[in-house]
């Protein structure tokens, strides 16, 4: 194996907007992150998630590409050549 082709693995201290605070193991060249949202207040995670009511926008999508019946579709069958 080559010696020395692995980046450096340092101690990173991230610090979210909402003040939480937490070290981790990085290639990161900095000793410091910050990040917008962590594990503490992520609605995911807090319980505070929104469920977005995406049945109106699936029966939307229902209703433009269901199949309609053709117009004239029996006379079609008859004006194919044989």
């Amino acid at each position: 194996m080559q010696q020395d082709i692995h980046p450096a693995y340092n101690i990173v201290t991230v610090t979210c907007s909402c003040g939480n605070r937490f070290e981790t193991r990085s290639t990161l060249g900095e000793p410091d992150l910050h990040v917008e949202v962590c594990s503490k207040c992520h609605p995911f995670y807090t319980g505070t998630q929104k469920i977005v009511d995406s049945s109106g926008r699936v029966d939307k999508f229902k209703q433009k590409y269901r199949k309609r019946p053709q117009k004239g579709a029996d006379n079609a069958d008859s004006a194919k050549i044989a």
